[in-house]
């Protein structure tokens, strides 16, 4: 959503009718916004804390004292769906939901903010028309008990509840501050108008067959995303009218998609790989291994687009998210960049194409999420992965190479003594990827137990050898992590809710025929998926294309011969490139501000490196063996 501050400056005239109003009011809605917040992060972020020592005590129960304790993985996940859906809302308070800004940007003040309070207003009548389908739930699900503990099924749901309540709320304070008072309870009353009316509308778009799903999932959700609703709730607000205008089934399916898509065990692994790389940038473990690296090879003609690269292949294996591995990498070496006089849209394009090349790098968040939604092992695609990451390295330092050539070369000559300092320095930091990597491929533990050893491993080693983490940082890294992964784990759910109706409609079968029945065979299949997940991962980003289209298109690439494996390479890299190609892909921009680059400037540098990442993943899509020989 627009920035707070903005939107007060833009609507500061209008406001200005009913002063006596909004200096009785403000004051008092702010104070009950901020202490609201802070409980909701307070809460969350002690729910994330417990899961972590409760997983931690699973995993040293399990190998160390060879006890395992089968009540924790249940008790686990449920605190998972509470922190999860109290992140969502943590997350619109923040206003850090993926959405499409561009073309809201580029209209004028008065109808951008016009487009605001209208795109705010439709998720107001989503949100509202959840509520009584959510509380039917809770009523439905209440006599049902949890297999070890015997907690009542109306515990889930009840997360639900409080969540929707809770982004009621802060979005009716939202557009309080958007809107003069004379014009906010109009609005106001016009969302509970719309949502009763949709409570008695009968399916009367029930006889158009599939036209519906080009109506509600074509057009509809295009032109939410294209007025800035965020991805996620454009998702939703597509399924929930389809579901009112077009079938007699109930709206408590989409609740219970919701908590279904927030409860699968293994996506417990996104907030905990999420808050480790948070841990590595504050310990200085990130910094470590970008300075070994720079000692090594930094001083060669375009060394630092390869210490960026390397950089980006270590890091990203460790975060899991890109705009982390952004934040870790770009800001230490685009000022020495700059002063040894590489192009200023260089760095920005570089540092926007290796993040998209390195979506396979294991513990990637895509990986642990298309195998979670796919039913592909996590441990094959980790080990998938590799090969094509360097494949895609090696593509963009060829590019980095050529357009080095007038770069100035480092003044100093290699330091023997440096490299020795660097990599005693980097040796915790560069342990960790290996480890990871390791007790994955190796088999001795899940992704999730992986993520919490890391943890753990950094949290201790850490402390000792580098900067220690003080409480207050610990307190404000559990916070971003539930905001982040709330901003996540709706996208999954209510694209999973999507992705149901649509099977349903028997739109996966279609898809399934079409693809198979391309001329060309596999070539074919393979060539219409790039393109598809270029278009996709650009403009729905890349969590959302994932979760809607892997379960259709896994399945039509195994029945015409594709490994799985091999698809899932292709897909995710497809989608990386369309996720950071300008204008529409978001990770571009990013980068951008990363870098801090204007997109302006950018922008044509893209051109190289977007084109060797697309060789590179036609040359992963034509030899199998470079994402399955090692499985």
């Amino acid at each position: 959503m627009m920035d707070t501050a903005e939107l007060t400056r833009t609507t500061s005239g209008a406001a200005g009718a009913a002063p006596g109003i909004r200096a009785a009011v403000d004051p008092a809605l702010d104070f009950l916004e901020r202490n609201i917040g802070r409980v909701v992060d307070a809460v969350a972020a002690t729910l994330l804390l417990v899961d972590i020592v409760l997983l931690g005590s699973a995993v040293t129960a399990r190998y160390l004292l060879h006890i395992p304790i089968t009540w924790i993985e249940e008790l686990a996940t449920l605190l998972f769906l509470w922190f999860g859906m109290l992140g969502v809302a943590s997350a619109l308070r923040r206003g850090v939901h993926m959405r499409l800004s561009f073309f809201v940007n580029m209209a004028r003040p008065r109808t951008r903010l016009g487009v605001e309070v209208f795109a705010s207003l439709i998720l107001l009548v989503f949100l509202a028309k959840l509520m009584v389908p959510a509380l039917e739930l809770i009523d439905l699900n209440h006599p049902l008990r949890s297999p070890n503990l015997g907690i009542p099924g109306s515990v889930a749901p009840l997360a639900t509840v409080t969540s929707v309540t809770l982004m009621i709320f802060f979005l009716l304070a939202r557009l309080w501050r958007m809107l003069p008072p004379p014009v906010f309870l109009p609005c106001a009353v016009a969302a509970g108008a719309a949502a009763y009316v949709l409570e008695h509308v009968p399916p009367f778009m029930m006889d158009l067959g599939n036209l519906n799903l080009l109506i509600f999932f074509g057009v509809g959700v295009i032109t939410l995303i294209m007025i800035g609703l965020p991805i996620a709730f454009s998702f939703g607000t597509a399924t929930l009218l389809y579901f009112l205008f077009t079938t007699d089934l109930p709206l408590s399916v989409i609740v219970g998609r919701i908590n279904e898509g927030m409860s699968h065990f293994i996506l417990l692994t996104i907030p905990l790989f999420i808050f480790l790389g948070l841990q590595i940038q504050y310990t200085g473990m990130a910094k470590s291994m970008i300075d070994f690296v720079a000692a090594l090879i930094g001083n060669a003609r375009g060394g630092l687009s390869y210490v960026m690269l390397c950089a980006m292949y270590l890091v990203s294996g460790i975060s899991g998210a890109k705009a982390a591995d952004m934040a870790a990498i770009g800001p230490i070496l685009s000022p020495a960049m700059k002063a040894r006089g590489t192009r200023e849209g260089d760095i920005a394009a570089l540092l926007a194409v290796s993040a998209a090349a390195a979506e396979t790098i294991p513990p990637s968040l895509v990986l642990i999420i298309i195998g979670s939604v796919t039913g592909i092992s996590i441990a094959a695609l980790f080990i998938g992965g590799l090969v094509p990451g360097v494949v895609c390295m090696l593509a963009l330092a060829i590019v980095a190479w050529m357009r080095s050539r007038k770069e100035e070369v480092g003044r100093n000559t290699r330091s023997w003594r440096l490299i020795a300092k660097t990599f005693i320095t980097a040796v915790p930091a560069l342990a960790l990827p290996l480890i990871i990597r390791a007790a994955v491929l190796e088999g001795i533990a899940t992704a999730t137990e992986v993520a919490v050893i890391g943890i753990l491993y950094v949290a201790v080693v850490g402390a000792i050898t580098m900067r220690g983490i003080d409480m207050r940082k610990m307190a404000d890294m559990l916070v971003e992590t539930i905001a982040i992964s709330g901003a996540v784990m709706i996208i999954i759910a209510l694209a999973g809710a999507m992705s149901w109706a649509l099977t349903q409609s028997g739109f996966a079968q279609t898809l399934v025929e079409f693809m198979t029945n391309l001329p060309g065979g596999k070539a074919a299949f393979l060539a219409v998926s790039i393109l598809a997940f270029i278009v996709f991962g650009s403009i729905l980003e890349g969590i959302p294309a994932i979760v809607l289209f892997g379960p259709l298109l896994v399945p039509a690439a195994q029945a015409i011969g594709v490994h799985p494996v091999q698809y899932a390479m292709v897909v995710l890299l497809s989608m990386g490139l369309g996720l950071f190609a300008p204008p529409f892909g978001y990770g571009y921009y990013t980068a951008c501000a990363v870098a801090k680059v204007s997109p302006d400037h950018a922008m044509w540098n893209m051109v190289p490196y977007l084109a060797a990442l697309a060789v590179a993943i036609v040359v992963i899509a034509a030899f199998p063996w470079l994402s399955i020989g090692f499985l």
